[in-house]
């Protein structure tokens, strides 16, 4: 096994006189070396880490927003922020650290991590703050709301070894190209986001250090694309377990990076101005060329492999008899009553 060193740097807080003193540190380490690794029997189940990818200095207001909907959650464990521009000056996360602290109702487990690169692979790394069974890796533009985020993890509790979240993709062929194509399809899906992605927390180290040579050719994949590495994270799950993801209906999930949302107004609680500017920061507003890319990377990555693990999945899961979709009885999916 190759060693992976990566450099970070934490952002450690606290408070003297209501006076606030902060320092960092920088820490090289191999977060493949498994003596750095929990013991799986000691991971909480009844809790999980939620990991946040941060990059745009633009969407620093709407990832506090964010942080402090997670930590007033009990099943919250801890929360990790992972800021992937080394550009970013370090007044502005320390600035960005004590906000943090300030608005989290006293929430005392939040990490702002400073990556040594913008590298998307970062994200799945196996770190061993991490002392749960799942974790929930989402984007700094996505708002969840509090019931559907405990439907989710009770899903996730339900199928550990499954990826369960609100947002899929699929994947498809192009017989005219014969070439692999990311699109989306109306009945069925294979491709989790990492939007909001909840995964075992095994999977991390599965992505970022197992399985030799070629998973390490992925990874470059991922890094010479700037892209696609939840689409690698589909592969390394679907591969694992023969299954697709699952997809689970929210009664409100907002996804701010979504270009159309040029066309609202306001949110509701204030938020006009702030959609348009963090659209056009996102990865993903340029449609046409994204997908293209996406594709490229499924063609890419099963070239490595030598073989397609993706799965199809069809329907949703939803919490409520009545709903379109999938409903928990029993501990077992069935058919909504369509009545």
């Amino acid at each position: 096994m190759k060693s992976l060193q990566t450099t970070f740097v934490i952002f450690s807080f606290f408070y003297s006189l209501d006076v606030l003193v902060l320092s960092s540190r920088t820490i090289s380490s191999d977060p493949c070396d498994p003596t750095a690794q929990q013991d799986p029997r000691t991971l909480r189940a009844d809790q999980l880490t939620v990991l946040i990818n941060g990059y745009s200095e633009s969407r620093i207001p709407l990832l506090q927003s964010i942080v402090t909907t997670y930590a007033a959650s009990s099943l919250v464990s801890s929360i990790l922020v992972l800021w992937g521009n080394p550009s970013t000056p370090s007044q502005t996360l320390a600035q960005l650290a004590h906000n943090l602290t300030h608005s989290s109702f006293g929430f005392n487990s939040i990490s702002l991590i400073r990556q040594s690169s913008n590298s998307l692979n970062n994200r799945f790394l196996p770190r061993p703050s991490i002392k749960t069974r799942a974790v929930l890796v989402c984007d700094d533009d996505v708002e969840v709301d509090s019931k559907s985020f405990e439907f989710a993890f009770k899903m996730w509790g339900s199928n550990p070894d499954r990826l369960i979240g609100f947002f899929v993709r699929s994947h498809d062929i192009d017989l005219s190209k014969k070439e692999w194509i990311y699109t989306m399809h109306p009945d069925k899906y294979s491709i989790m986001l990492t939007k909001f992605m909840i995964l075992k927390s095994k999977y991390l180290f599965q992505y970022s250090c197992a399985r030799g040579p070629v998973m390490a050719n992925m990874r470059k994949i991922v890094d010479k694309m700037h892209n696609c590495e939840d689409i690698l994270m589909n592969f390394v799950v679907a591969d694992e377990v023969n299954a697709g993801p699952i997809l689970v209906g929210a009664k409100r999930a907002r996804d701010w990076g979504d270009a159309r949302n040029d066309h609202d107004h306001m949110d509701g609680q204030g938020r006009r101005g702030l959609i348009g500017e963090v659209a056009q920061v996102g990865l993903s507003s340029r449609k046409e060329k994204h997908r293209k890319r996406r594709g490229e990377c499924i063609g890419e990555f099963h070239r490595v492999l030598g073989r397609m693990p993706l799965r199809y999945s069809y329907g949703k899961v939803v919490d409520s008899v009545g709903e379109q979709g999938l409903c928990q009885k029993g501990g077992k999916l069935v058919l909504c009553d369509q009545s």
